[in-house]
């Protein structure tokens, strides 16, 4: 129990509604966490892998239904609709809770609630931030556990007297047609039924981290983000930091966890975040990022020793995968992984994998839940209550043809224009068909809590209150060729990007001038030991001025939808992009 009235009010408020049978307080202990293990291993929710090869790991299967974000079913809930934006699904506040708690109503009889306390950001951290999540799912439980803070020393912040972020969870009966996710930013509280997929259930990963944060950071003066944190020391050992946004499922981990390439001796690579960063201005005008999350849940397909050895070397233990295949000896087993492909495997549904049957063995969203100490490049400022410093800000996306490897924006308010006008090709990781282009604002489509016309406004703000500001920059890992090839390297290999990225922050690396922003030369950027060919290079770094202008039509488009609650700023980024363009075509 709690001695905090409104979370005792809070809880029993949801006992009346839900109904459940009983009702625990999660202390986060070791012995709680096995009991939950062995609870689930006996129900068959957690099969138990190979403990030689991978100790206490554990397989999840979720309902064939429920194996992504459901962005048509995800609402955020505002008293002015335009508060919510174009970007949201929207409902009046007390519609929502009408809606939702119907589902609610008696959902848990028979199973028991968990109460957790959570912490998001590190133990000390005057950024850190508190949420409490109710669910009747232990499944839930055992991955927050490994994701945020949680038990008695969160429960200990909100105490003292911290607000904190009401999170209303429950499987439900998995119905996709009774399966709602609801945020209401106005009144810190979400609330989710009918998914027990991670970022449905996990209510303090997107629904607090992000669309709740977003909103908070807005009024508080602070930035929520979709963003990695890494650092890159040099080999004289000077760390500089960058953060960087990508939609799921492009590369966000396997930067965080960058291998510098042979040639790059010397040079380390510490991992901060995969995913999340809150960033706050600090007395030196710098912005600062913690990562609120103490987990990593990651993509598992096309995970590898070749693509993210740290990664792989995070997870031969204590770890939790969701709707991958396992070889006839429990070994996890996903589409990428080392090795040749197993003559047995059973896949993400229990069924013998056949692939002209059944498709993919592993689910193409399949994931992994493991520790961030674990990773063997876990920095050493990653529990830092103050956070580090960031120096660059970088956005990318997958496209094939419009965005070259790498630019850098002109100034701040360019930069948030770069990062407005984002788009890339849509990835498992969301409901629905993949490939298609879609805007994807700073990597905050699915994630924003509020109007984007707004956040873009709170973006464009920060340029009055420091002179001291990262750089931005965009890249692009997934250019292609005309054989639909892609034609970077990528992985490792993005080292060299984020050498020439520091360079320019540091005030040397060359670069030429372009409508778009500052574009390398190709001599600036380390190739050696690639073989990439002259016309490669060229390729690319190359802005066909036909394919872009076509896509600022298409992001003028995009804009027209915000209307008149479109920062002026981003209006003339466009209109200043445009007529670049026009004139270099006139010369």
């Amino acid at each position: 129990m709690t001695s905090n009235v409104e979370l005792a009010a809070w809880v029993e408020e949801v006992v009346q509604l839900t109904k459940p049978e009983a009702v625990h307080w999660c202390s986060g202990s070791e012995e709680e966490n096995s009991s939950l293990i062995n609870l689930m291993e006996n129900s068959g929710d957690l099969i138990k892998l190979n403990e030689e090869t991978h100790p206490n790991c554990y397989l999840h299967r979720s309902d064939p239904k429920d194996v992504a974000r459901v962005e048509h079913l995800t609402f955020v809930c505002t008293k002015n609709e335009l508060d919510a934006g174009p970007n949201n699904n929207w409902l009046e506040p007390s519609a929502g809770h009408m809606k939702i708690d119907k589902l609610f109503n008696g959902c848990m009889e028979g199973r028991t609630m968990y109460v957790i306390p959570y912490l998001m950001g590190p133990y000390g951290s005057p950024y850190a931030r508190a949420g409490v999540e109710v669910t009747d799912s232990p499944y839930v439980v055992v991955n927050m556990r490994i994701m945020a803070r949680i038990g008695l020393r969160a429960l200990e912040h909100i105490e003292k007297g911290n607000g904190f972020v009401k999170g209303m969870h429950s499987l439900g009966d998995l119905d996709p047609d009774k399966r709602l996710i609801m945020h209401f930013p106005e009144e810190l509280s979400i609330k989710s039924i009918g998914s027990g997929y991670g970022g449905n259930a996990l209510l303090g990963k997107k629904c607090h981290a992000l669309r709740i944060a977003s909103s908070q950071a807005r009024s508080e003066g602070w930035l929520a983000e979709h963003m990695l944190v890494l650092g890159m020391e040099s080999p004289t050992g000077e760390t500089k930091y960058v953060a960087a946004a990508f939609p799921s499922a492009c590369g966000k981990t396997n930067l965080a966890m960058l291998v510098p390439p042979k040639g790059y001796e010397g040079w380390k690579i510490w991992t901060v975040g995969d995913d999340i960063a809150w960033m706050h201005l600090g007395p030196d005008g710098q912005l600062w990022a913690i990562n609120p999350e103490a987990g990593f849940f990651g993509v598992a397909p096309g995970t590898s020793l070749k693509t993210n050895p740290n990664c792989m070397n995070t997870l031969g233990k204590n770890a939790i995968y969701t709707n991958v295949a396992v070889t006839k000896d429990m070994q996890p087993w996903w589409e990428g992984i080392d090795g040749d492909k197993p003559d047995s495997l059973v896949d993400w549904q229990a069924r013998p994998h056949d692939l002209e049957l059944n498709g993919p063995a592993a689910h193409p969203n399949s994931r992994f839940t493991v520790s961030a100490e674990q990773c063997p490049s876990f920095s050493p400022k990653g529990n830092s209550p103050a956070g580090v410093p960031i120096s660059a800000i970088i956005f990318g996306g997958r496209r094939a043809t419009v965005s070259p490897l790498v630019y850098e924006a002109f100034d701040w308010n360019h930069g948030v224009f770069t990062g407005a006008a984002m788009a890339s090709e849509t990835t498992a990781a969301a409901a629905g068909a993949t490939g298609q282009v879609r805007r994807d604002p700073m990597a905050m489509k699915p994630f924003c809590g509020y109007n984007f016309a707004d956040y873009w406004q709170h973006w464009l703000s920060f340029s009055q209150k420091s002179n001291n500001l990262p750089k931005v920059f965009h890249v692009n890992w997934f250019r292609k060729n005309e054989n639909g090839e892609f034609i970077w390297p990528g992985f490792g290999e993005n080292m060299r990007v984020l050498e020439w990225i520091l360079g320019r922050c540091a005030g040397h690396s060359d670069a030429l001038e372009t409508p778009i922003g500052f574009v390398p030369r190709p001599e600036a950027i380390n190739f050696d030991g690639l073989e990439l060919t002259r016309e490669t290079i060229s390729a690319l770094l190359n802005i066909d001025p036909e394919i872009w202008a076509n896509e600022l039509c298409e992001i003028e488009t995009y804009f027209e939808t915000y209307s008149e609650k479109l920062p002026e700023s981003l209006r003339l980024q466009l209109e200043r992009v445009k007529s670049s363009f026009a004139k270099e075509s006139v010369a």
